[in-house]
């Protein structure tokens, strides 16, 4: 995905589970495999286990970075398999809320932050029954009311 940032286009590069959760987010002004390399490395340093099968569109940095990192991991390039492609509508909304982002570290900063919460508040609602999903909405508010201290505040 291109994110424009003061007139310059960068690369968001997002790593998806097959929930469709965003796992990771980094920003960068290339998309290069040495870009690839560096993101391979974020993403399983944090994730805490290997992945079974990499999903990815058809950029050549990808096999590099793979073959480097992931040599284990099924590794299949498709337009329709990939999900983080078919979810930036989100990231476009946040960012013309925002009015754009004026930095590689703001956008940064931001998308990591947010694509962490917006999973919390967005549950799988085509697999739940109308009731199920008030339920889990309820709880899901509690944990975040815990968790940020509304209720202490007011």
């Amino acid at each position: 995905m291109f994110v424009r940032i003061n007139d310059n286009l960068c690369y968001l590069w997002r790593a998806v589970d097959q929930h469709g959760n965003v796992l990771d987010v980094l920003v960068q002004s290339r998309r290069n495999a040495v870009s690839a390399r560096r993101f391979f490395r974020k993403l399983l340093k944090d994730l805490r286990y290997v992945p079974r099968v990499l999903v990815t569109d058809k950029v050549a940095s990808y096999r590099v970075a793979h073959r480097e990192l992931m040599a284990s991991v099924t590794h299949r390039q498709s337009k329709y398999l990939n999900r983080a492609e078919n979810s930036h509508q989100p990231t476009r909304q946040r960012e013309r809320v925002m009015k754009r982002f004026k930095s590689l570290r703001h956008a940064q900063r931001f998308l990591s932050a947010c694509s962490g919460i917006c999973a919390h508040f967005r549950p799988r609602r085509h697999l739940l029954s109308a009731t199920g999903w008030r339920t889990e909405m309820a709880d899901r508010f509690a944990v975040w009311g815990e968790v940020t201290a509304l209720d202490a505040a007011a």
